[in-house]
C-alpha cells in the first residue's frame, strides 16, 4: 500500500519545514545527506502504514524530530534517531541494519528508544520492563531519554485519537514518569505542557474551566501587570541594560494542584503569574553581579517578601536551573513573584541538559557541574542489579526530585540532597559504609538520631559503630535512591535465613493454638502485619520485626475487612449492543477493596485497580497519585468501566480533616461537640497541638459519604477562631 497524492505533499510540507530547523544544526553537506538518509529509510520502512487519526505515519517520526531540534536543541545524531526511532520496533528493519548504515552510535540510540520485546516473568509488569531499559540508556547516552520524551510529547499532543482505556494508561505513565523526568532534565516548558496535557484527558471539565476562567481574566490581570512593570522598565531603560520583560501565567495542572492541595477555588489563587525579566550581560561585572544589581533596583521601587527570596544563581537546582525569583509587595497590596536571570539562565531553563551541555565550557560557577553529578548517581543507580522492573521503577521515580537542600559535611564539602532527607540519606550518599554502620549523627554539632530530617543550611557528621546494621524500618525512613538499594541490598542477603526462619516461628506459634496453616490463615496474617505477600511476613518475623503474641486473636477473629460493593453502569450506544470488549467481570456482589493511600468516600469519584497479585479490586479516587503508578506500571489492570458507589448508606469510613486557627479556652471541646453531639459522629482520633496562640489539629473521623464529612466540615468554620478547615490529602498530588 502506497500513500495517496494528498499524503504526500503533507509528508513533503512537514519534512521541508523540519529540514528549514535541521539548517542550524547541520555544519556541513554530509550532516544534510544523513538526514536525508534517514528520511528515506524511514518513508520506506513506514510507506502505507497509518496512525488512529488516519494520517500518514511517517509523519509522527518528523514531528518528534522537530521537537527534538526546535524545543529540546539537540544535534544532526538526535535528529536521525528521532527519525528511525520506531523503524526497528513496527518495521522488518533490524538494529544490525540500522547499524551497516547509519554506523553504531546512532544504531545504539534506536536500539534504546525500541521497546521491550519478547517473554517477561510472570510477576513483572512488561510496561515497567520497558522503561527500565529506555531509563538504562541513561547510563550512556542522555540523548536518548531526550528523544523518548519527545516522543511522548507528540504522543500526547495527538491522544485525541485514542481510545478511553488507552488514554488513562499513557496519562497514567506521563504523570508518574515523563513530566518528572523532563523537569529533572530541565526540560520546564515540556514538563508543563506534558502535565497540562494529562489533565486535559483525565479531568476535561476541571481543565475546561480553569482554562475559561484564566482566558476571562486576561485583560484585568495584562492591566495590572503593565501597571506593575512600567516603574521597572524605567530604572532598568535608565541604567541602560538590554533585557525582555514578560509575564508567566501559571499553567492549569499548577493552579489545579494548587486548588486540589490547598482545597480553594481557583479565585483564591494568587500567584497566576510572575514576571520575568531576560537580560544581556555585559562582558563586566559577572552574570551574579549584575542580576543583584536588578534585584536591588527593583527592591527600591517594590517592597520584598525576605523569606521568599530563592538564589539559585550562587546554588544551581540538579538540573542546572539557574535564577533569581523575588516576591515583592506590588500595587493594591499584591505579591508578585519575579524572576530575573541571563539569556544564557533562559535557554538553559528552557531547553535544559542541551542547553546545559552547550555552555558548560563556559561557565565559571564552582556549580556548574550540578547536573554532571546527579547524572553520575542516577547512574549508579541504575546500573545497580535488581530483580524486580517494579522495584527498579520506583527506585529511579526517587531520583526525580522536585526540590532540594544544600547540606554540609563537617569539612564544609556541599552535598544536594531531596527535601525531606534525612541524616541517615546523607551517611549513604557519603558512602554506604558509612551508612551501613550508622547510629547517629551530629547536626550543627548536635547529637540527634539518624531519623533526623535535615535542613538547608545543616552541618553534618555521622557518628558509626562497627557493631550497627542496616534495619528494615529504614526503608521507610530513607528517602534516596542510593540509601533505599544499599539497605535493600544488606537486607536481600539475610532475607533466605530469615524467611526460613520466620516460616519455623510462624508454624510453631499457630501449633500452639492447635491452628493448621491454610490459605485463609495466611492472608489474614498478611493483612493484619501490614505485609504485602507471605515472603514479607515470614521475612519479618524472622527478623524480629514482627511478634507473633496477637496471633490467636487475629486469625479467629472474623477480621471483616472494609469492603464495598459496587454496580457497573452498562453504556448505552442509542439502544445498540454493547461491544463484547467493553464487558466486565464486575456485578453488584463482588467485592472492593478501599485503597488506603487515598481514602476515597462515597461521593468522591473513583476508579478501580486488579491487583496482579491477589486479583481483589482496589478502588482509588480518580486524583489519586498512587493510581498514577499503577496505570505506569500495570495499565492493563485499570478498571475501564465506569464504576459508583451503592448501599453505603449503612457503612461508615474513616476520613481525616485538617483544621487550623486561634487557639482559645474551650476549643477542643466545641470541635469535638460539633462532630460527636450535632452529627452523632464517632470520632477515632483526635490530635491538636498549639504554639504562640495558633493552633494545628487533626480529627480523624466515621463519615458515610463526602456529603456528611462537607457538612461538618461547613459546620467546623463556623466556629469562632476556626480560620481554615479542610480534607486531608493523605497522597500528595
Amino acid at each position: 500500500m502506497h500513500y495517496s497524492n494528498e499524503d504526500e505533499i503533507l509528508i513533503d510540507n512537514a519534512w521541508q519545514d523540519l529540514l528549514l530547523s535541521c539548517n542550524k544544526i547541520c555544519k556541513g553537506e554530509d550532516d544534510r545527506k544523513l538526514i536525508n538518509r534517514a528520511f528515506f529509510l524511514a518513508k520506506e520502512a513506514h510507506q502505507g502504514v497509518r496512525r488512529r487519526s488516519g494520517e500518514p505515519y511517517l509523519l509522527h517520526p518528523i514531528a518528534v524530530a522537530k521537537i527534538v531540534v526546535e524545543e529540546i536543541g539537540l544535534g544532526v545524531k538526535s535528529v536521525v534517531a528521532a527519525l528511525l526511532h520506531d523503524v526497528v520496533e513496527d518495521t522488518d528493519y533490524t538494529t544490525e541494519d540500522i547499524e551497516r548504515i547509519f554506523g553504531p552510535k546512532i544504531a545504539s540510540m534506536v536500539d534504546g528508544l525500541t521497546k521491550m520485546s519478547g517473554v517477561f516473568n510472570a510477576d513483572t509488569s512488561a510496561q515497567a520492563e520497558y522503561f527500565r531499559k529506555v531509563l538504562l540508556t541513561l547510563s550512556n547516552d542522555v540523548r536518548v531519554i531526550l528523544i523518548k520524551i519527545a516522543d511522548r510529547l507528540h504522543n500526547m499532543r495527538t491522544l485525541a485519537y485514542m481510545p478511553k482505556e488507552k488514554q488513562f494508561k499513557i496519562t497514567g505513565e506521563t504523570i508518574h514518569l515523563f513530566a518528572p523526568l523532563a523537569y529533572r532534565l530541565g526540560l520546564f516548558p515540556i514538563k508543563s505542557e506534558l502535565e497540562d496535557l494529562c489533565m486535559k484527558y483525565r479531568f476535561p471539565e476541571q481543565y475546561n474551566e480553569i482554562a475559561r476562567k484564566i482566558e476571562e481574566t486576561e485583560p484585568e490581570r495584562q492591566q495590572y501587570i503593565n501597571k506593575f512593570c512600567a516603574p521597572i522598565q524605567a530604572v532598568l531603560d535608565k541604567n541602560n541594560i538590554t533585557y525582555t520583560i514578560s509575564a508567566r501565567v501559571k499553567s492549569i495542572y499548577s493552579i489545579w494542584s494548587k486548588m486540589q492541595r490547598k482545597q480553594i477555588p481557583f479565585e483564591e489563587i494568587y500567584d497566576l503569574f510572575a514576571i520575568r525579566i531576560v537580560f544581556d550581560p555585559l562582558s563586566f561585572p559577572s552574570e551574579k553581579t549584575q542580576c543583584w544589581q536588578i534585584y536591588s533596583s527593583i527592591t527600591d521601587i517594590y517592597t520584598p517578601k525576605q523569606d521568599r527570596l530563592r538564589d539559585w544563581i550562587s546554588m544551581p537546582k540538579a538540573n542546572g536551573y539557574e535564577a533569581l525569583h523575588a516576591t515583592v509587595m506590588g500595587n493594591d497590596g499584591i505579591w508578585v513573584e519575579v524572576q530575573i536571570r541571563t539569556k544564557r539562565m533562559e535557554e538553559i531553563a528552557v531547553r535544559g541538559f542541551a542547553a546545559h551541555w552547550k555552555y558548560k565550557q563556559a561557565t565559571l560557577s564552582q556549580n556548574d557541574d550540578a547536573f554532571d553529578k546527579w547524572l553520575s548517581k542516577i547512574r549508579e543507580a541504575l546500573n545497580s542489579p535488581t530483580e524486580n522492573a517494579v522495584e527498579f521503577l520506583d527506585n529511579f521515580k526517587l531520583s526525580l526530585y522536585t526540590s532540594e537542600i544544600t547540606v554540609f559535611t563537617p569539612k564544609g564539602e556541599q552535598r544536594l540532597l531531596p527535601f525531606g532527607a534525612t541524616a541517615l540519606d546523607f551517611a549513604y550518599d557519603i558512602h554506604t559504609r558509612i551508612g551501613n554502620k550508622a547510629i547517629g549523627a551530629k547536626i550543627n554539632h548536635k547529637i540527634e538520631p539518624v531519623t533526623k530530617r535535615l535542613n538547608s543550611g545543616d552541618q553534618i557528621e555521622i557518628i558509626t559503630a562497627d557493631n550497627s546494621s542496616p534495619k528494615a524500618e529504614w526503608i521507610d525512613i530513607v528517602t534516596t535512591t542510593k540509601a533505599k538499594q544499599a539497605i535493600t541490598a544488606y537486607l536481600k542477603r539475610e532475607r533466605e535465613d530469615n524467611i526460613s526462619h520466620g516460616i519455623q516461628l510462624f508454624e510453631q506459634k499457630l501449633a500452639q493454638f492447635n491452628i493448621t496453616l491454610s490459605g485463609s490463615v495466611l492472608r489474614k496474617a498478611i493483612k493484619a502485619y501490614g505485609c504485602n505477600y507471605k515472603d514479607e511476613l515470614y521475612s519479618k518475623i524472622g527478623a524480629g520485626i514482627i511478634s507473633l503474641e496477637n496471633i490467636e486473636k487475629i486469625i479467629k477473629s472474623s477480621s471483616a475487612s472494609k469492603i464495598l460493593k459496587f454496580w457497573r453502569l452498562w453504556r448505552e450506544h442509542n439502544g445498540e449492543d454493547i461491544d463484547e470488549n467493553t464487558s466486565c467481570d464486575i456485578v453488584q456482589n463482588d467485592q472492593f477493596t478501599i485503597a488506603n493511600c487515598c481514602n476515597p468516600l462515597p461521593g468522591d469519584s473513583v476508579i478501580g485497580f486488579k491487583d496482579p497479585t491477589t486479583g481483589r479490586i482496589i478502588v482509588h479516587k480518580s486524583t489519586c497519585s498512587e493510581l498514577n503508578r499503577l496505570a505506569a506500571l500495570f495499565g492493563q489492570n485499570i478498571i475501564k468501566e465506569q464504576i459508583h458507589w451503592s448501599q453505603h448508606k449503612a457503612v461508615s469510613y474513616l476520613s481525616t480533616v485538617e483544621i487550623r486557627g486561634i487557639d482559645r479556652t474551650g476549643m477542643l471541646l466545641e470541635i469535638s461537640r460539633v462532630v460527636s453531639e450535632d452529627f452523632s459522629i464517632n470520632i477515632r482520633e483526635v490530635a491538636i497541638s498549639s504554639h504562640d496562640g495558633i493552633f494545628e489539629g487533626k480529627l480523624s473521623i466515621y463519615v458515610q459519604n463526602t456529603e456528611a464529612l462537607n457538612a461538618i466540615m461547613d459546620k467546623l468554620r463556623h466556629i469562632k477562631g476556626i480560620e481554615n478547615v479542610k480534607r486531608s490529602i493523605d497522597n500528595k498530588e
